[in-house]
């Protein structure tokens, strides 16, 4: 079974003590040409220190200019969800908003690694493909704008601009997504065998709205209809295993998607030769065990152009959405006493609804980010800026001690990885799988967003034999 361990050796955008080579943009620094060298412990200490000097990038329980933002551990161990806004991302005005749930004995340090890294490749890739777009059209639009400059055909222009900013974008979220589940391989402190996270990623870009999300994290749209009443449009998918697309790709791959009998509204990702792990989404970073049967890293990306009448954007983790529809969450966020509350609040109703409905079960993380259209936000009062400050400076100390927690022996029970033996002899057969096959979304899958449905389960169930080889011959190696 050695030839299923995880990490390969290759690298290409991450450090370690082997000497791998890194490119500039990685530690946060802008280079020009195509130049690398060598990373050292000065670079990676320069890449923390750059990204906490970044103007208008926040991370922790707070508001900024256009949103605001705020996690509660649940009470499953430690809290797995990592939230991120950066307000002037690429441009002045550009906002870059993300939500990682965690999972997994070290899905805690994938989500922040994540947070902290995705943005800055998603930045980089960008960058080059406008370089090599405008390398290309320069010359030919130029000789376009030169013959054509009816009012028509400059709105036709203007449409086939669209198009471009909407293809750089789709090729700058697939690069990014890409190269940073590559890093995240051959990443030499970072176990993501059997530990991973979701994404739900989006660029706003003036009246533009740009979204890449894999995994069950969701994002969604706070309109106002004719009456000035909230509605709720959801902007992704919740990439579970059984949708028909996701499960054909997965068996295609020799993996195997069904749900345990004690919880058959929960289709998981099992290894074709092990009840493990049982991953209840079917794209996820990290999650090395099962990339080789359907479980990727792929993103799906939209692209929606904002009216006057959209508010506000949502990006949640499932901790919310196991327990509050759309619309619920479109309601407290538009009915919030102040904007700056609005996070907090939605966590609030979801801590609130997991007690009502689930008493015997454990509350999962909630991680919120509201995003505000009109770029608008109020003040809040000296006490709640305290008490934000208070839990910013408890959120840095568990940042700062995460490389500690990664290098000890993971609590297995802590976070709900593993069942009992009597559990595991509940597993069930495999579920039918009797839909029709499509390579794109359409109507038929989005009925399969399972909108109305809860899942108060580990997304994780069980390691595979395997991992926990892998662990005693690490430590077996390392003298522990």
């Amino acid at each position: 079974m050695g030839i299923c361990l995880s990490t390969g050796n290759q690298c290409s955008c991450n450090g370690g003590a082997n000497g791998e080579r890194i490119s500039g943009s990685c530690l946060g620094i802008r280079v020009s040409g195509r130049i690398e060298r060598k990373r050292t412990f000065s670079d990676h200490t320069f890449s923390i220190q750059h990204l906490n000097s970044i103007p208008n990038r926040l991370v922790y329980n707070g508001k900024t200019r256009n949103s605001c933002i705020f996690t509660q551990q649940g009470r499953k161990g430690i809290n797995q969800d990592a939230m991120v806004v950066w307000e002037d991302f690429i441009s002045d005005g550009a906002i870059f908003c993300g939500v990682f749930d965690g999972h997994g004995p070290h899905g805690h340090v994938v989500a922040r690694k994540v947070r902290d890294v995705l943005p800055r490749k998603l930045e980089s890739s960008w960058e080059s493909s406008q370089l090599k777009h405008n390398r290309s059209d320069r010359t030919s639009c130029f000789r376009w704008s030169q013959k054509n400059s009816a009012d028509g055909e400059r709105h036709d222009m203007d449409g086939s601009q669209e198009d471009k900013s909407s293809s750089l974008w789709r090729k700058a979220f697939l690069k990014s997504y890409k190269a940073m589940d590559k890093e995240l391989k051959s990443h030499p402190k970072v176990d993501c065998f059997c530990s991973g996270c979701t994404a739900v990623t989006l660029v706003k870009q003036g009246s533009d709205l740009f979204v890449g999300s894999i995994g069950d994290s969701r994002a969604i749209l706070g309109s106002k209809d004719s009456s000035d009443s909230p509605v709720a449009t959801q902007l992704t998918v919740d990439l579970k295993p059984d949708l028909p697309r996701e499960a054909e790709r997965i068996k295609k791959c020799k993996g195997r998607v069904f749900a345990l009998q004690d919880e058959p509204e929960v289709p998981r990702v099992w290894l074709p030769f092990d009840n493990a792990p049982g991953l209840a989404m079917a794209r996820a970073f990290g999650d090395f065990c099962l990339k080789d049967y359907g479980v990727i890293s792929i993103p799906e990306f939209s692209h929606r152009v904002l009216t006057d009448n959209d508010l506000f954007v949502v990006l949640a983790s499932d901790g919310v959405w196991d327990v509050l529809s759309n619309q619920e969450v479109v309601e407290i966020v538009h009915s919030a006493p102040t904007r700056s509350s609005a996070a907090r609040m939605v966590v609030d109703s979801a801590a609130h609804e997991w007690k009502l409905k689930y008493p015997t079960s454990k509350m999962d993380d909630c991680a919120v980010v509201c995003l505000f259209l009109d770029g608008k936000m109020d003040s809040n009062s000296e006490n709640e800026e305290q008490s934000l400050a208070t839990l910013q400076t408890d959120e840095m100390d568990n940042t700062e001690n995460s490389d500690e927690e990664q290098r000890l022996e993971p609590s297995l029970q802590r976070n709900n990885t593993v069942r009992s033996s009597e559990e595991k002899e509940q597993i069930g057969g495999r579920s039918s799988q009797s839909e029709e096959n499509g390579e794109s979304i359409c109507a038929k899958d989005e009925n399969w967003l399972g909108l109305e449905g809860v899942t108060r389960v580990n997304s994780l169930i069980q390691l595979p034999r395997f991992s926990c080889t892998k662990n005693i011959v690490e430590e077996g190696c390392n003298g522990g």
